[in-house]
């Protein structure tokens, strides 16, 4: 049985650009995402990206492979554990110019359904993308998204 993919749209009163580099900037990304951040050396496709501890880089949670990169349109990886179990899923940002704001919409597939990979992203993506929509309309993410959560893994 495959399991449906995770979309999420949100609308955000910015410009490609300035989305496209909040997801694909390392810095930015430890605000809006739980003191983690997205890292790769260039972004590049066959590059590797990694979600590290922002505090602790040498603390990697997700592992990728960047598919396609077409700034400031649109972003495709691969994320799976660091361990390498299991199959990697996929993410796809699509980000489109909309009415005057920006329409992004980020698509989560391959996920084995009922995993807790599957289980924390289903809750993790509506956190993480209203703190990234609040950082750039406001220029602060949500507050409990630029600390660690007390119930963190990390």
């Amino acid at each position: 049985m495959s399991n449906p993919a995770f979309v999420y749209v949100t609308f955000i009163a910015s410009t490609p650009e300035r989305v496209f580099d909040a997801l694909t900037n390392a810095e930015l990304t430890k605000d809006y995402w739980v003191r983690h951040r997205n890292a790769s050396p260039d972004w590049r496709p066959g590059s590797r990206w990694e979600h590290q501890d922002y505090d602790d880089p040498s603390r990697v949670d997700i592992v990728g492979e960047v598919v396609e990169n077409d700034p400031p349109h649109r972003l495709v990886v691969t994320w799976r554990t660091p361990s390498g179990e299991g199959e990697a899923s996929r993410v796809t940002y699509l980000v489109e110019p909309h009415e005057g704001v920006v329409k992004l919409t980020v698509t989560h597939d391959g996920l084995v359904p009922g995993s807790e990979m599957d289980r924390g992203i289903r809750g993790g993506w509506p956190v993480v993308l209203s703190s990234l929509k609040t950082l750039l309309e406001t220029g602060q993410a949500l507050p409990f998204t630029m600390g660690r959560w007390a119930c963190s893994k990390h």
